[in-house]
């Protein structure tokens, strides 16, 4: 998104924290949760109930933390492996597959009984060069590349197999670019536009009960949109199986228009037959002109002026941006299935150093002293409330 005037969209969006309020009292539009026995307030995952998981993605070594571990455990139904299972770090040489942190993270999901997302069997980033290109960098002949991502898919969805629900398949393979259809990756310089729908076809093959997801970042943005919603349809029409589609979210406070076009985005996948998932969410705080979520796109230099705390009132702006999204959530039950969290507190959050390094970001639902934010609470608040389908957010 583009805005000309930023102040004029802040001073709308503050207005807007009242209707925002307005909509959250319970009495008015819908009804709470069931409390716990003993009264206390619901956690996340009480307060999603059974038709929504509410999860976040993590590092197996914030599983062992003493404070951490028990939060997700109580907090989250699903987990996602931020990065311990993508192509580069469970086959970092070719037939060398390292399960170890992965493994980690299954165990814990199966202990507190959760659900565990597999994220992910092909990227353009943080997958091993030699899966599509020679040491020369050149693009692999198409059978050789072919061999090489069915053999990785094979072996890693067989795993993992019967321990995860679903499969971000293919990450972000959609263009930023107006005009241009599908990225330039060296998987496609190798196998051609193809190459989604036979990564798709791998693995339906080995795990036919896993749930297949395609997992991009703003793709609820009409430009973007509407190539997802052709990738869609170009996979149906040639027979391969698409569960759901992945939004990332990955949001900025300056944009308070996006819950209002995250709605758009919804019914428009929903109408091609297909969940939807939040699978990124972070609300971002800090100025940067880089849009999107391109983790190869860098600036070298920005401010950090909330390095010592996050102030009141920028808090509970970024409280009703999440209230916002929650509430488009619950506008579409049965559709939007998954809302996971990049990340359990501020000071996990990937955006501490994108796009610019070494920053103190304050994107999440709890602080670096794991102390609930107001983001926490209007989240909760917002997940223990029943909405009319399809109202306008």
């Amino acid at each position: 998104m583009r805005i000309s005037d930023p102040s004029r969209y802040r001073r709308t969006f503050l207005k807007s924290l009242g209707a925002t309020a307005a909509w959250l009292t319970l009495g008015r539009l819908g009804h709470a949760a069931e409390p716990t026995p003993d009264g206390t307030p619901a956690t996340l995952r009480q307060a999603a109930g059974p038709g929504l998981l509410v999860g976040a993605g993590v590092m197996s070594r914030q599983l062992d933390d003493p404070q951490l571990g028990p939060l997700v455990a109580r907090e989250f139904n699903c987990l996602t492996a931020e990065n311990e299972m993508k192509p580069l770090s469970v086959q970092p040489e070719k037939g060398r597959f390292d399960y170890g942190p992965a493994d980690r993270i299954v165990e814990f999901v199966e202990k507190h009984e959760m659900k565990l997302v597999g994220h992910n069997l092909c990227w353009h980033q943080q997958s091993p060069p030699w899966m599509y290109q020679d040491d020369a960098g050149n693009p692999l002949p198409r059978e050789q590349a072919l061999v090489n991502l069915r053999a990785h898919i094979d072996t890693v969805v067989g795993h993992f197999k019967g321990k995860v629900i679903g499969w971000d398949v293919v990450n972000e393979a959609i263009s930023d670019k107006g005009g241009e259809y599908l990225r330039d990756t060296p998987a496609r310089r190798a196998l051609g536009d193809d190459y989604i729908a036979k990564a798709f076809e791998f693995a339906r093959a080995v795990d036919p009960d896993a749930q297949l997801y395609y997992n991009d970042y703003s793709n609820e943005n009409p430009d973007k949109r509407q190539k997802t919603l052709r990738l869609i349809r170009e996979l149906k029409d040639k027979g391969v199986r698409i569960d759901a589609v992945g939004l990332q979210c990955h949001f900025q406070t300056k944009y308070p228009d996006a819950p209002r076009i995250l709605n758009e985005a919804v019914a428009a996948y929903a109408a091609e037959g297909v969940k939807v998932m939040l699978t990124e969410l972070d609300v971002d705080v800090l100025p940067r002109a880089t849009g999107g979520a391109e983790v190869g796109t860098r600036e070298r230099t920005g401010s950090n002026p909330y390095k010592d705390r996050l102030p009141a009132d920028v808090a509970r702006i970024q409280a009703g941006y999440y209230a916002n999204v929650i509430r488009v959530v619950r506008q579409h039950p049965g559709v939007v299935t998954r809302v996971t969290f990049w990340g359990t507190h501020d000071g996990t959050s990937w955006l501490n150093d994108w796009p610019v390094r070494g920053r103190t970001n304050h994107a999440l639902l709890w602080d670096r002293d794991l102390k609930p934010k107001p983001a926490y609470g209007a989240v909760l608040k917002g997940l223990t409330v029943s909405l009319e389908p399809n109202r306008r957010p």
